[in-house]
């Protein structure tokens, strides 16, 4: 079975304060080490989302926002113009940086230079570098710069990496590095579960962020009526969902479809993807930025929909979980995605450094929810430190919040644009409050943060 690309790349040009300890005494675990899990269906392939919306790559330097629109006609946004944009200064300042907390980031294969270009990226932006702490979780192969399976899997782990970094500067980071290989059909999901379970059992990480998914529909007995296929994969959400640990899940790139399971086309009807349909799982949608030179909104946000769309909808699989019962007049009797958004339009791109690939060497500009959702780990990283504790499963704090005065919650609502233009498939418009584009909208860091700390003690 085919796991949905890690929610795309788009290049152009080119436990608290116990968890780094914890990892610190993690031994490279052997395939199939993991503490035990429930029985689960066959296993699934994963290959990264990060493929498929490759324009450029490989640029000298970044580019200024004139320069990006008149070589490839977009937008493209450096982390400091990200920064003033969430309105994170604020935070800085006062210290909030995600000092002493753990963002766990799970890819297969990883990336050989993470931490040289993690250093480069930093660099050139004059933001401090942080040590990337790297789990190996079976058999992972030598990297093989010619294997485009391993290099589409680097790609997605330099962009989660340094989109963690570059909203929560301080923040430690595990890098899990799973030895998926698609072409030879060993273990996907499944063992990246394990990974996370077995982190989750040793204390390692606050907030885990996860850039792949599959569609619903190609699970095996999913035409039958028969989900236990997914059921028996959700082992490491509720195990997080017990220790405080808060899950993330990219939304998807199809808009309001996904892919079948060769990855050849997307289904012609609406689907969903897990685990970003996972009630136990925050979904994170996409937006577009407008920006200036600063980083100041020349426009309000809107739906990601460009070089792909922001994924979103009801979910096949789950019924309407209980935090969603205040806006079930728009997702009915199922789980709709996605929960909250950030930035993933192609236009309007993060510039990312990356070195794994000897004949690309220099700078790319990323897109798709593969980018919204590491920029989130960072937000929760940094709730977490003001909590003093793991904030945990966020979702009932996030409704909450929705419904609060935005001066006080952070919570920004977007209401322009719509994901339905994407393969043909009617999607979501983007209105006021709730909606299936780009669930409660997005936010203003300052805001939400201490909002989101103070919320998660009420759960």
């Amino acid at each position: 079975m085919r796991t949905r690309r890690p929610r795309p790349r788009a290049a152009a040009a080119a436990v608290g304060a116990t968890a780094l300890a914890a990892a610190a005494l993690i031994a490279a675990p052997t395939a199939g080490s993991a503490t035990a899990a429930p029985d689960r269906a066959a296993p699934v392939k994963a290959v990264p989302a990060v493929v498929g919306h490759h324009l450029v790559k490989g640029a000298s330097s970044p580019l200024t926002l004139a320069q990006c629109q008149a070589k490839w006609g977009i937008n493209c946004y450096t982390p400091l113009q990200y920064r003033q944009a969430y309105d994170l200064k604020p935070l800085y300042r006062a210290g909030v940086t995600g000092k002493g907390r753990t963002i766990v980031i799970v890819d297969s294969f990883g990336s050989p230079t993470i931490q040289h270009d993690l250093d480069v990226y930093s660099a050139q932006f004059g933001i401090a570098s942080t040590h990337v702490q790297v789990v190996k979780w079976g058999d992972v192969p030598p990297f093989d710069p010619t294997n485009p399976d391993h290099t589409g899997w680097a790609g997605e782990t330099t962009l989660d990496v340094e989109m963690a970094h570059a909203v929560a500067p301080d923040a430690h980071i595990v890098l899990v590095e799973t030895g998926v290989a698609e072409t030879e059909g060993v273990t996907g999901l499944p063992e990246m579960m394990d990974a996370e379970k077995y982190l989750v059992d040793h204390g390692v990480g606050d907030v885990i962020t996860q850039s792949f998914g599959a569609t619903e529909n190609t699970f095996p007995g999913f035409d039958q009526g028969d989900f236990s296929s997914i059921q028996n994969l959700r082992y490491a959400f509720k195990d997080a969902q017990k220790h405080g640990v808060t899950v993330l899940g990219s939304s998807g790139d199809g808009g309001a479809t996904d892919a079948v399971e060769d990855g050849s086309h997307n289904y012609p009807y609406q689907v969903n993807s897990w685990p970003s349909a996972d009630p136990l799982v925050t979904s994170i949608g996409g937006t577009q930025l407008h920006l200036d030179d600063a980083g100041n909104r020349i426009a309000p946000d809107s739906v990601y929909n460009d070089y792909g769309a922001g994924g979103g909808g009801q979910s096949h699989v789950f019924a309407r979980p209980s935090y969603q019962d205040g806006v079930k007049s728009v997702v009915g009797a199922q789980r709709g995605t996605p929960d909250i958004s950030m930035a993933a339009a192609v236009d309007g791109g993060a510039w990312v450094y990356s070195s794994y690939d000897p004949t690309a060497v220099g700078w790319d500009v990323y897109g798709g929810t593969s980018e919204a959702s590491p920029l989130f780990s960072g937000i929760v990283a940094l709730a977490d430190q003001v909590a003093g504790h793991r904030v945990g499963d966020i979702h009932r704090a996030l409704y909450q919040l929705a419904k609060g005065n935005p001066k006080f919650t952070g919570i920004v609502d977007v209401n322009d644009g719509t994901n339905n233009t994407y393969d043909g498939v009617t999607g979501y418009t983007a209105v006021n409050g709730y909606d299936m584009a780009t669930g409660v909208g997005t936010l203003d860091a300052a805001r939400f943060v201490p909002a989101l700390a103070v919320t998660s003690l009420l759960r």
